[in-house]
């Protein structure tokens, strides 16, 4: 029987002294790491906590993060991170949900908790232990322990009672209902692409593995739990530098990082901003993405400055653990609206296109995507009626995620993913991707990034195309000049009829762009466009937006 933290146990007895985590100035040796994590493990238990009891950690990306997942786990609890950048009522929302029996903060996160317990209405039973140096806010909140404390206790392994069906994580996810969902991530569904994932990429202990997803995005547990299968150095990505592209670039190169992983819009802003030079990043052997398309215009930029970098493209949404399918892209794009596909199925996974009656479709035709086989969450914590929704019986008998993608297999015998079911619209009585209107922008070279979004009207149009974009720097490159380049290569239908130019695209907490602000933004501007009968609707709206958003 096999358990996440014992990767760390593992790593600790044949090899105590190599780097496991670094962040900045600090780092943890896998001894260390051994040890802090069994002292506070053991201190989880005297507190009461028992085998699937939830606790939940509202500590920014660092060590003491790290450590607060594997102590969690190996006091056979099942870790639940908290976003600490998201305001106190998401928060709340997810803590009420989730159930803890403990919060461990710190002090960076004491603001957040103290509006929590003071205005959110949590349970007053609900206590809290710090992983820092104890403040005054210690003295505000139900404090449990502090580190003065877990230094005090033994550092000598426990035996688990945990089984790989039990939940490691829950990740909670927006609902359609305003209501955090709750994805429930056994141990066995993370050892299962683990697994697969440090054999197929050929990890070993002198890798030095990013880890740039924030703590509560599922990606990052490919990071942490992949760097100690295969003994390698995680290196934690500080979130600031995520608005820098040209320290990100730096942090690479002075990481000697072997290993990149993360959302693509990060590859993509280090495109346009041109910060990676020809044959950089040397030590660099593998470029993973996963969670959104990567635009295929900086996908090139990336391969031909890097030949010696092998690129792969993963899919999967949260429900499925990490990703269900792979693509190592063997050869540059020869242009830039070629399509990438999201290839074929990791080992013991499925990947299925079906159609409205669950039927398979036929080749090159576009259906329903769903998932199967090992990496299926068992369902939503607390939500029979969500579970039974997203995870179907499909043909044979087999249990299937209903992924909400579009897809389609290619004569290559491979997945392509063409969108998503709720972003396919019909406007003036056509049917319009509008991921095809985002690939054509995104080959537009005075771009740096845009996206597409529509809102529903009872006009002809059925549905309003907008189009959100960000220009570089000192090119007046507006609404006329993209419908222009845009109208050569898609029909009039297609082309967006509302525009907003941003310094920078809203993103949410996982580094994806924020649609659901996009729509929002662009619904409160047509409606004040109507009420003021001024502007038109190709006129380009500056929005105050300083920074990327965390608005989830």
């Amino acid at each position: 029987m096999r358990l996440l933290q014992d990767f760390v146990r593992d790593q600790a007895q044949e090899r105590p002294d190599a780097i496991a985590v670094v962040m900045g100035g600090q780092s943890l040796t896998y001894g260390e790491l051994e040890s802090s994590t069994n002292r506070l493990a053991r201190l989880l238990k005297e507190f009461g906590c028992q085998r699937q009891d939830r606790i939940a950690f509202a500590i920014p990306k660092s060590p003491a993060a790290i450590v607060a997942i594997l102590a969690i786990l190996k006091a056979d609890c099942v870790h639940i991170p908290l976003d600490t950048a998201s305001p106190a009522p998401r928060v709340a929302k997810i803590l009420r949900a989730g159930d803890p029996h403990m919060v461990l903060g710190a002090s960076a996160s004491a603001n957040l908790l103290r509006e929590l317990f003071a205005h959110e209405g949590l349970s007053p039973k609900l206590v809290v232990g710090w992983m820092d140096e104890v403040g005054p806010h210690s003295l505000e909140l139900n404090t449990a322990f502090s580190m003065e404390d877990v230094a005090a206790c033994s550092s000598e392994g426990l035996n688990y009672e945990n089984q790989p069906d039990d939940p490691a994580h829950i990740l909670f996810t927006s609902g359609s209902t305003g209501e955090p969902k709750g994805v429930v991530i056994t141990h066995a569904n993370v050892l299962h692409f683990i697994d697969w994932a440090v054999r197929y990429f050929g990890m070993n202990a002198s890798d030095r593995v990013s880890g740039h997803p924030p703590l509560h995005f599922d990606l990052s547990t490919f990071d942490i739990f992949g760097a100690f299968a295969s003994g390698a150095a995680l290196y934690l990505v500080p979130a600031k530098l995520s608005l820098l592209p040209n320290m990100l670039a730096d942090f690479i190169r002075e990481s000697e990082l072997t290993q990149w992983f993360s959302v693509p819009s990060a590859l993509n802003y280090m495109a346009k901003f041109d910060v990676v030079k020809e044959g950089d990043f040397p030590s660099l052997k593998r470029l993973l993405w996963c969670g959104e398309v990567f635009p295929v215009p900086a996908l090139r930029y990336w391969m031909e400055r890097l030949p010696h970098v092998q690129f792969t493209n993963l899919y999967g949404p949260t429900e499925t653990t990490i990703a269900s399918s792979y693509y190592t892209v063997t050869a540059s794009p020869d242009d830039s609206v070629q399509s990438i596909p999201i290839g074929t199925a990791c080992e013991g996974e499925s990947l299925t296109v079906l159609d409205e009656s669950l039927q398979p479709v036929a080749e090159g035709e576009v259906g329903d995507l769903f998932i199967g086989g090992a990496g299926l969450s068992p369902g939503y914590w607390r939500n029979s009626a969500a579970t039974q929704a997203a995870f179907i019986t499909g043909p044979g008998g087999s249990r299937l995620y209903r992924t909400g993608d579009l897809a389609k297999v290619g004569s290559d015998g491979l997945v392509y993913f063409v969108g998503r079911a709720d972003t396919q619209i019909k406007s003036r009585g056509y049917r319009i991707e509008l991921g095809e209107i985002e690939g054509a922008l995104a080959a537009i070279p005075e771009l740096k990034q845009s996206a597409v979004v529509a809102l529903a009207t009872e006009g002809f149009e059925t549905n309003l195309i907008c189009c959100a974009y960000v220009s570089q720097e000192d090119i007046p490159f507006g609404p006329v000049d993209l419908r222009r380049r845009l109208s050569a290569v898609l029909p009039t239908y297609m082309l967006p009829s509302h525009w907003l130019k941003l310094a920078l695209l809203p993103e949410n907490a996982n580094g994806k762009i924020d649609r659901p602000t996009l729509r929002k933004v662009f619904s409160e501007h047509i409606s004040q466009q109507t009420l003021d009968g001024e502007q038109s609707k190709d006129e380009t709206i500056h929005l105050p937006l300083a920074s990327r958003a965390t608005v989830t």
